[in-house]
Formats: C-alpha cells, sequence, structure tokens
C-alpha cells in the first residue's frame, strides 16, 4: 500500500487544527512518557503500524524502557507500569473502543483517584487525538517505514 493522498496539501486547514489540538496535548501535566504509551496501546487496538512505528521511535528517544513498550499490551500482567499509569491505559482501551467498552463510573471514580478533573480532561483528548490520528492515517494509506 501507498500513500493514497497527501492530506497535508490538500486540506492543510484542518491538518493544521490537529496540529494544534498535538500542541496542546503536549502542554498538558500528563507525562511526556505516559502520552505516548497511550498512543502506542491505542495504535495497537487500532492496528496503525505508521503511528506504532513513530511513537515506539519517540518513546525510545525519551528514554522509556524496551520493557515497559514490549509489555503495553499486556500492561494489566505487569508490576513495572504505575497505578496511575494503569488506569490511564485501561481508559485508553475504553475510550478507543467506546462502542463495546464505554467508559464505565467505576473505572472514572479510580482514574479520579490519580488525576484531578483537569488531567482527566486531558487524557480523553489525548487518547481521542491519537485515534484520529490513527484513522487519518490508515484511511490514507500511510505506512510504516524504516527509521
Amino acid at each position: 500500500m501507498e500513500q493514497r493522498i497527501n492530506y497535508y496539501n490538500v486540506a492543510p486547514e484542518a491538518i493544521n487544527i490537529m496540529m494544534q489540538m498535538e500542541k496542546y496535548t503536549k502542554t498538558t501535566g500528563i507525562d511526556r512518557k505516559l502520552r505516548e504509551l497511550i498512543k502506542i496501546l491505542a495504535s495497537q487496538i487500532n492496528g496503525c503500524a505508521f503511528c506504532l512505528n513513530v511513537h515506539t521511535v519517540d518513546a525510545r528517544k525519551m528514554g522509556e524502557t524496551e520493557q515497559r513498550l514490549y509489555c503495553i499490551s499486556a500492561w494489566r500482567e505487569c508490576t513495572f507500569y504505575t497505578d496511575a499509569e494503569k488506569v490511564a491505559l485501561e481508559l485508553t482501551e475504553h475510550v478507543t473502543l467506546i462502542s463495546n467498552k464505554r467508559v464505565p463510573d467505576e473505572l472514572y471514580n479510580r482514574i479520579r483517584k490519580h488525576y484531578s478533573e483537569k488531567e482527566y480532561v486531558d487524557l480523553v483528548l489525548i487518547i481521542n487525538q491519537i485515534n484520529s490520528w490513527n484513522r487519518i492515517s490508515i484511511a490514507m494509506g500511510n505506512i510504516a517505514t524504516e527509521k
């Protein structure tokens, strides 16, 4: 598969809005490594190789360990993610698979033990942002290339 449309050239106004949201997510109080783990997990769920490639490379540059990257899809069974990270990863699964999983009150209440209202909103926005990028990337035919 090759890229179908150069969407940056075709719809620059829309992509600029996406880029502005991306800039916002980087200003949140959410740890930058956690932001990358969220992006990796959502990209795994959505099957977006392009985004997986980008965000695993970015996470490594930030000092994320290979162990944590390799085990992200099995985070529940690992002791090397914090409780705050685990609840954020669980939220990632629920928001990414919203039509089946929803976000139950019980999960929301556990999240709020670790994150403020503002941080909860920021987590949801980060998760939605990567889900949007995944869908754009897959629909446009982006492919992962060696870096």
